[in-house]
């Protein structure tokens, strides 16, 4: 492992306590009020994020360079190159931050939904996510230092290469089945433990009526958002975890693909119907990356699939998708 916990925890802190405070400032500064966000302001925070997921990738780049040039445990190492560890270290950021972007538009469909059917207000919806948001990094987290628990038994690895396969074959061909909230077990469980008020009481979750201390439907949406980040979390850590065996780029790309997920949200919300074959694109996604875990690599002397033909494959399958969605007219029913 080049980033052991025990030598890098100063940089998860460090790293943790950024999030905390952008999306502080996020909250707290540019969108203090509620509001209704739009288009240019949703393009905008959109080109931030992935801004700043780009200086990253860079800068660390060089971190991770300076650092193994005075790692005497791995410059021990036969053959071991810095400089190349640490671009390899990059791609493999860059290529886990794409495919949980290009994951992360499923949520968008389901938050569509979610959203639709609670009739929650367009300015109270990014309240909702910002609080989804904190769900799912704490998720992310538990999810990933499990996941980096388990990566080390070479069985675990066959067993999560073998479930991407069987999920992305699952995406591709099995018909899709519309999201009924009413359905839900957990929405039934909810209204029967905490009394719902079928109004809302400005941004807050909770609200008194008639001297009860009651939940609006603000909070039975947060859940179900919630609820639908564990759900993709499942697919998207291991196909991460097929990228890169290090936890520490596993952590940051996810992080930095969550953080860019509301504004995305705003941004793609009116046009996501529009991407029809990218389903299609991501089923493949997960099929590659499955079989990289399981086959694929013993095709390399080293033993690893090369990361830059990585990134270039998983590009062109989630990038033809979406413009084959607008290149191909879509057939009229009749």
């Amino acid at each position: 492992m080049l980033f052991p916990f025990l030598d890098y925890w100063w940089f998860y802190g460090g790293f943790t306590l950024f999030v905390l405070g952008v999306l502080a400032l996020d909250l707290g500064v540019f969108h203090r009020s509620a509001h209704v966000v739009g288009f240019r302001e949703a393009l905008t925070w959109s080109v931030v994020w992935v801004a700043l997921a780009i200086a990253f990738g860079f800068l660390f780049r060089e971190f991770a360079g300076w650092q193994f040039r005075h790692d005497e445990r791995l410059l021990a190492m036969p053959g071991f190159e810095p400089g190349a560890a640490a671009h390899r270290a990059m791609l493999e950021f860059f290529t886990g931050y794409l495919v949980e972007k290009a994951l992360s538009v499923d949520n968008i469909f389901v938050f569509v939904v979610i959203f639709t059917y609670f009739n929650i207000p367009e300015k109270y919806q990014h309240r909702i996510l910002f609080y989804g948001i904190l769900g799912a990094l704490v998720f992310r987290c538990i999810f990933i230092a499990v996941g980096s628990a388990l990566i080390q038994y070479h069985w675990v690895v066959i067993v999560f290469g073998v479930f991407l396969i069987a999920t992305g074959i699952k995406v591709l061909f099995a018909p899709e089945k519309p999201v009924d909230p009413e359905q839900n077990p957990i929405l039934r469980f909810l209204k029967n433990l905490l009394p719902v008020t079928p109004h809302f009481d400005g941004q807050r979750f909770f609200t008194h009526h008639n001297g009860s201390r009651m939940a609006t439907p603000l909070l039975i949406a947060l859940v179900f958002i919630e609820i639908s980040d564990v759900v993709f979390a499942v697919d998207s850590v291991p196909a991460i975890f097929a990228i890169t065996k290090e936890p520490m780029i596993v952590f940051t790309s996810n992080i930095f693909a969550i953080l860019g997920l509301r504004a995305m949200f705003f941004l793609l919300a009116g046009i996501v119907h529009k991407f029809r074959f990218l389903k299609y694109g991501l089923g493949l996604v997960l099929v590659f990356v499955g079989l990289k875990m399981v086959w694929l690599h013993h095709f390399f002397e080293d033993g690893k699939f090369p990361i830059g033909l990585s990134l270039g494959i998983i590009s062109t399958l989630i990038g033809g998708s979406i413009l084959a969605s607008f290149l191909i007219p879509e057939k009229k029913a009749g």
